[in-house]
C-alpha cells in the first residue's frame, strides 16, 4: 500500500515587522517634512511686527532683479497672470489667496503690479513679511 505524504504548507504572514517599517517610515517623513522650506529662494523679506495668518494658495516671489516666481517657477507677470487665471478657474477654494514674497531690496513698483494682477482677479493679496525681533 502507497502512502501519500501530505505537506501543509503555512500561510500565515507576519504583520509585525512591516508595521515596524512603516512606523519608522512614518517618523522619519514627519521629521523630514518640518525641514523643507515653502520658500525655495533665498529672499530677504521685510519685517513686520503684525501676525496675519491667512491659507496660502498662490506664492509669487519676486527677487531683487525683478524677476518673478510662481510657487517656485520663474516667469513673466504676463505668464504669471494667465496661469493665476487658469488655477483660479480651476480651484474649489472661496477666497484664493496670493502671497507676495517681495526680497527688501526689490523695488515698490514691483510688488506694486503683483498686486495690481491680484485684484484684476479678484483674489485677496497678502504681502510676506518676517517677524520682528
Amino acid at each position: 500500500m502507497a502512502l501519500k505524504k501530505r505537506n501543509k504548507v503555512s500561510a500565515e504572514f507576519s504583520m509585525s515587522s512591516l508595521t515596524d517599517i512603516i512606523f519608522l517610515l512614518l517618523i522619519f517623513f514627519m521629521l523630514t517634512s518640518t525641514l523643507v522650506s515653502p520658500n525655495a529662494l533665498r529672499l530677504t523679506l521685510p519685517s513686520s511686527s503684525s501676525k496675519t495668518v491667512a491659507p496660502q494658495s498662490y506664492t509669487v516671489s519676486i527677487k531683487e532683479d525683478g524677476k518673478y516666481y510662481l510657487n517656485g517657477k520663474q516667469m513673466s507677470l504676463g505668464n504669471i497672470e494667465s496661469q493665476l487665471r487658469v488655477d483660479l478657474k480651476q480651484s474649489s477654494d472661496k477666497k484664493p489667496t496670493v502671497v507676495i514674497a517681495a526680497d527688501q531690496q526689490s523695488p515698490l513698483h514691483f510688488t506694486v503690479k503683483v498686486m495690481d494682477v491680484a485684484k484684476r482677479l479678484g483674489t485677496q493679496a497678502i504681502l510676506a513679511t518676517e517677524p520682528a525681533n
